[in-house]
């Protein structure tokens, strides 16, 4: 598995692989890509914890259109993801951890 942080209120877009853009025709089924419901708060701000599955090399995130506290950015792409060692340094060094509830990110959404 590889990792990212991604900020509350950002959303998963377009997925890259070895091949190209994520072809859900030949993989038969879109990329894992899993909320942790753990994360940190840097500067403020809510990051939570992603997982990906090992296939996945990029990945594009944007601001949701309700949320969006940065209206100047409209899109990332996150080129390097982290391996589970880089995880627990960034956790373990957090000046603040939080666990999220899946309600209180489904609230969010909405």
């Amino acid at each position: 598995m590889k990792y990212f942080f991604l900020s509350k209120g950002w959303q998963v877009g377009r997925v890259w692989e070895l091949g190209g853009l994520w072809n859900e025709n030949r993989w038969q089924r879109k990329p894992i890509i899993k909320c942790l419901y753990i994360g940190i708060v840097e500067q403020g701000e809510t990051l939570l914890l992603y997982a990906v599955e090992d296939q996945v090399l990029m990945v594009e995130v944007f601001p949701d259109a309700q949320t969006n506290s940065f209206p100047t950015i409209g899109q990332v792409v996150l080129k390097r993801l982290m391996g589970p060692e880089q995880v627990i340094e960034s956790l373990s060094s957090a000046s603040e951890l939080i666990r999220a509830r899946v309600a209180e990110l489904e609230h969010d959404a909405l």
